[in-house]
């Protein structure tokens, strides 16, 4: 679906600050709201991702979130439901590799068959899943969690050395993710990382947009 005004999304490449709609820090705050709030922080792509909410929850979300993303040339990213993305017109999806493999596919074209121009983003947390999610075809993969985070409770960080590792060797875009904030953002640049995904550093702060403005500026100030 496009909406009128719609604005193309950036090519994935120059997407830098990949921002989240995540039920499970929005206390109960509209996820359209927040998504214009993000939206007009400078976001490159927001994700959808409502782990306790059912399919057809999801599928309401993102309809009302849409139309705001597109009218803001922003990626709508819908976290594990690549037919809710596709159906609703969202740009892309996001799944983890046990979503992915474990479910039995090998290449992204095979959730790509009706959309050749539908975009797949795969989760790693070592290189071997890095490898595996290219050599699948995937559109860009998250790095992470680089350090612990109540997003992802009980994964151990994969560190600042599995970011150094990204940075020379994956071909595709990618994102380091987890527990990355203003404070420690210098290391995950400095580390080689030119793209991030933020959740509860901008979530939970008491001003969205302008947290969203702080990572934005940061980013273009001190990345490649």
């Amino acid at each position: 679906m496009i909406f009128p005004h719609a604005i193309s999304m950036k090519p994935l490449a120059e997407c830098r600050l990949y921002t989240f709609v995540d039920m499970a820090y929005l206390q109960g705050r509209a996820p359209e709201v927040v998504a214009q709030q993000l939206c007009d922080g400078g976001s490159d792509l927001i994700q959808l991702r409502a782990k306790q909410s059912s399919p057809e929850e999801i599928r309401r979300m993102a309809e009302k979130v849409l139309p705001i993303t597109q009218q803001a040339g922003v990626g709508l990213v819908i976290n594990d439901y690549p037919d809710i993305a596709r159906d609703i017109g969202a740009e892309l999806c996001h799944l983890g590799q046990e979503d992915f493999f474990e479910a039995g596919f090998r290449h992204v074209d095979e959730i790509k068959i009706k959309n050749p121009g539908f975009k797949i983003g795969l989760s790693s947390h070592s290189p071997e899943q890095a490898q595996r999610a290219v050599k699948a075809g995937a559109d860009y993969i998250a790095v992470g969690p680089v350090y612990a985070t109540g997003t992802k409770p009980g994964r151990a960080p994969v560190t600042l050395e599995y970011v150094r590792w990204a940075a020379a060797n994956v071909t595709v875009p990618w994102f380091a993710i987890g527990g990355i904030n203003l404070k420690n953002l210098d290391d995950v640049l400095t580390a080689g990382a030119t793209r991030i995904c933020v959740v509860s550093a901008i979530l939970n702060a008491s001003d969205v947009a302008k947290a969203c403005r702080e990572f934005r500026l940061h980013l273009d100030k001190g990345g490649k």
